[in-house]
């Protein structure tokens, strides 16, 4: 997958020493707002590429990569994993926010996946500075809890032995198999190629980290937090991994957020939707 070009390279510092690389895409001539957007589990900030050449270009757009993806680190500028949280990824997103974006600009979030949760974690772990912050949130393929991994026989106990592996996941992820986990039917051949690149430059031990946080995570009650912004919720129906039942669990305690199901789509939306996305979330900036 090439770089998007016009991305600008920074690095934020968070209160625990992880380095999170971000990029922030300036826009063309007069702004008018901007958008954070937030990647999933096990992928990094390539995984809005094929989103962006559809946001509108007066939007600033601010993309990174989330702790132990890509060129992030974790805490203490280290690669070791630890008693990782979702709600430390909320943090992390405050901090991105205050590095970033002037301190008087409300932002519109994006999340797909982890980075939904991300959003909500956020919503949380800081409620008064969310209401501030945030002027909408577009919440695509995730959820607010409930997760039960794939189903797969000792799925637990394998994820939390390969805790301590650091090399990357490579070709224990093979195109095929993860097509048939992660996109629906008639998936683009490119396209899954191009996710599953991303997916094999990540370490074993985030991985297995971040799967044992994504099963604790529990963000219902900060839902209350996004009650009075606007919200677009997004899932395909054959997601296999936050299905549409997760995303009704959300829209049943935002009853005025919009929805939409893709038929036939699966969980890897920014790549089998990109510029249903990009609308959803350019309406939301205007």
């Amino acid at each position: 997958m090439a770089a998007m070009p016009g991305l600008h390279v920074h690095h934020v510092t968070t209160d625990d020493d992880a380095i999170l690389s971000a990029y922030v895409r300036e826009p063309v001539g007069t702004p008018t707002g901007t958008v954070v957007l937030a990647h999933g589990w096990i992928l990094d900030h390539r995984a809005w590429l094929p989103v962006l050449p559809h946001l509108d270009p007066s939007l600033r757009l601010v993309l990174w990569d989330q702790r132990g993806h890509g060129r992030s680190t974790m805490a203490g500028g280290s690669r070791r994993v630890r008693h990782e949280t979702i709600r430390r990824l909320g943090a992390d997103l405050r901090e991105v926010l205050a590095a970033l974006v002037p301190n008087d600009e409300q932002v519109v979030l994006a999340g797909h996946s982890m980075g939904g949760m991300t959003i909500m974690a956020y919503a949380g772990l800081a409620p008064d500075d969310f209401a501030e912050r945030v002027r909408a949130v577009a919440l695509v393929s995730t959820a607010a809890g409930g997760l039960r991994g794939t189903g797969r026989r000792g799925e637990r106990q394998v994820m939390s032995a390969l805790r301590h592996v650091r090399l990357p996941i490579a070709r224990g992820m093979s195109e095929d198999g993860h097509r048939r986990a992660a996109f629906g039917r008639d998936a683009d051949p490119v396209a899954v190629h191009d996710a599953t690149v991303i997916v094999r430059t990540t370490r074993v031990n985030v991985m297995a980290g971040f799967y044992d946080a994504l099963m604790r995570h529990d963000e219902v009650a900060s839902l209350a937090a996004l009650r009075d912004i606007p919200v677009r919720v997004m899932v395909g129906s054959r997601d296999r991994l936050t299905p549409p039942k997760l995303a009704e669990r959300i829209v049943a305690e935002l009853p005025d957020a919009g929805a939409r199901t893709f038929e036939e789509l699966g969980h890897m939306l920014p790549w089998e939707a990109p510029e249903e996305i990009a609308a959803a979330i350019n309406e939301l900036a205007r």
